[in-house]
């Protein structure tokens, strides 16, 4: 019996030092070496080196010279990092469909007789994703350009070169990531 105890303590031992320790610290270590960007969470910078947020998590954006992400149920007040999840309204809840019509009619102000995109009135699952649809970029287009002083098809060209196709060619669908997008806009206006 007590060999058998002094087995299992042991085992218990090694096991937590291979699998605690050890093996966090090599995949943590191979993940710097082989991808530090993505092992660091693909931190996104000013030209000036300010840090400004991650390609991963999106953000709001409320000034007209910017492209809008999706809205967000993450937090009281959206995009909390820390409290990652959705409204959990079905699709009958009055608040959900309150909220949805107010976005709408707001988004037709801003650009009327253009269908609005349906992921700029709906939150992700998450309620952090970094990403628009080509859609909802060229649906804000009008404005951005508006507000930045370039012309429509100069900024649909800056979209396009901001579109990430498909993974492997055929997972998903193509997205725009939001934050990329302006702060190559930031970039370009600067110079």
């Amino acid at each position: 019996m007590k060999k058998n105890l002094m087995t299992a303590i042991l085992m218990t031992v090694v096991t937590t030092i291979l699998l605690g320790l050890v093996y966090p610290l090599a995949v943590t270590g191979l993940a710097q070496v082989i991808f530090p960007d993505k092992a660091n969470g693909q931190l996104m910078r000013r030209a000036d080196g300010t840090l400004v947020g991650s390609a991963l998590i999106g953000q709001p954006f409320t000034s007209p010279g910017y492209f809008r992400s999706r809205p967000s149920a993450a937090g009281a007040a959206g995009y909390d990092a820390g409290a990652s999840a959705a409204s959990n309204y079905g699709p009958t809840n009055q608040k959900l469909l309150d909220r949805v019509k107010a976005d709408v009619e707001k988004a037709r102000a801003e650009n009327p007789g253009v269908p609005v995109p349906v992921d700029l009135v709906t939150t992700s699952a998450s309620g952090l994703d970094p990403h628009i649809s080509p859609a909802a970029a060229d649906f804000q287009v009008p404005r951005v350009a508006r507000e930045r002083g370039m012309g429509e098809e100069e900024m649909r060209r800056v979209v396009a070169a901001h579109t990430e196709g498909r993974q492997f060619g055929f997972f998903g669908e193509p997205v725009v990531n939001v934050l990329e997008l302006n702060l190559d806009l930031d970039r370009s206006s600067r110079q």
